[in-house]
């Protein structure tokens, strides 16, 4: 088929102007004017006053916890915020982590979402859920141990069987919890099979001033948490970020999440090693974190994404509870962040997310043989930078199309 929109934004490459996407299959094959496209004898489509852009990404979300939203209030420390999460999960029923799972999907799709990373703490459920959406899913198996101290190498065998029953063209990793509910020697043999593997890990890192403070001063609330229940011989000697280096997880396939708090040169570990980060702004907020370190990362070098996290840490506004929601995000980080372009808040969103999943030049951008990964959003009547307005969208999409398949048909279609 050949799409015409308004504006295509294939955001690797300039805005287009009465632009068209030629698609066969599930891939993208031409990018131009439509005028330069006319001759095209398939199928054709005009979105009218439409932007077009690549679906976006979200590079960090526990699709499990979305009917959690509004049940946690914001903790005063953050441990507090774990004991209420741990409680709330032991009272939920296999179908309610089912249904959880399934309704966040919908709301990715209904925003804009066409790939999400997933991290998957029911993995028992994921070969039902996932044949349920069309979503391109990256489901990474979490794992802990700390509380349960079971042996690290059973911990990682049932991840591994967990990645072995997912379909073939699901996209699957590791991700061990944090530093400070996993084991050094989980961390370590998690970094050795995943490269053995060629598998994706994301763990939370630094997320927030109780971690850091355990973990470089062996004090403070989650150390007094946790002291009982694990061995703390690994505090004392450096930050989180050290602390994970030091255990092999850092290199291109590694995603640390949130790295609120940094130290000395934990941002120089991370760019040398080619490590990604996801900053998860409304979760950011929720927790009251001080400010997200970007402007270190970016000099470091660290390619910088987007995520929702979980509803189980986003604030409910105007008693309004809150949706996962990509431009909710780009929003979010646009309000701490003035210096920050549109361009760039919707590159973290796609290109930046891309390559942090491994996926640059398939997925995250509008470009010949990239999967037919697209959504269109209405124009602004006058606006004359494209990306302010996919920054301001409000609401649903127009449309959208995974892998060559709508799933959200335009009316016009």
């Amino acid at each position: 088929m050949l799409l015409r929109a308004h504006t295509v934004l294939p955001v690797s490459n300039p805005p287009i102007s009465d632009g068209a996407v030629q698609v066969e299959g599930n891939r993208i094959v031409a990018v131009g004017r439509w005028a330069d496209m006319i001759q095209y004898s398939g199928e054709r489509i005009d979105l009218g006053a439409s932007i077009l852009l690549p679906g976006l990404i979200n590079a960090h979300c526990h699709l499990d916890y979305t009917a959690m939203a509004g049940m946690i209030p914001p903790p005063r420390k953050f441990p507090d915020w774990i004991g209420a999460i741990l409680g709330l999960k032991a009272e939920w029923s296999y179908s309610e982590y089912a249904e959880s799972w399934l309704q966040g999907a919908r709301m990715l799709i209904e925003s804009g979402t066409t790939t999400v990373m997933d991290i998957e703490a029911v993995p028992e459920l994921l070969p039902e859920v996932l044949q349920s959406t069309p979503l391109r899913v990256l489901s990474l198996i979490e794992m802990t141990g700390v509380k349960s101290r079971a042996v690290p190498g059973a911990i990682l065998q049932e991840a591994l069987q967990h990645v072995r029953r997912l379909p073939h063209n699901s996209g699957v990793g590791l991700s061990p919890h944090a530093p400070y509910s996993t084991a050094v020697d989980l961390l370590k043999l998690t970094a050795s099979k995943a490269r053995e593997r060629k598998l994706l890990i994301s763990t939370h890192v630094a997320e927030s001033a109780a971690e850091f403070e355990m973990f470089m001063y062996r004090r403070g609330p989650l150390f007094e948490l946790l002291h009982s229940q694990r061995d703390m011989s690994d505090c004392g000697q450096g930050s989180p970020v050290q602390h994970i280096a030091q255990c092999g997880l850092l290199g291109s396939s590694f995603l640390a999440v949130h790295v609120n708090y940094l130290w000395d040169r934990d941002a120089m570990l991370l760019g040398e090693s080619g490590s990604h980060v996801v900053h998860c702004p409304q979760s950011h907020q929720y927790f009251g974190h001080r400010r997200f370190p970007r402007h270190e990362l970016e000099r470091a070098g660290v390619n910088i994404c987007l995520g929702t996290d979980s509803l189980a840490s986003t604030r409910t506004m105007r008693r309004k509870l809150p949706k996962l929601n990509m431009f909710s995000e780009m929003r979010a980080m646009a309000s701490s962040s003035s210096d920050l372009a549109p361009r760039t808040l919707v590159q973290m969103a796609t290109l930046n997310a891309a390559r942090a999943l491994g996926r640059a030049g398939r997925i995250g951008e509008i470009t010949p043989g990239a999967f037919a990964d697209l959504i269109a959003i209405p124009c602004i009547t006058g606006s004359p930078d494209p990306y302010e307005t996919v920054l301001n969208h409000q609401g649903s999409v127009a449309a959208s199309m995974i892998n060559g398949q709508w799933v959200m048909t335009p009316d016009n279609s």
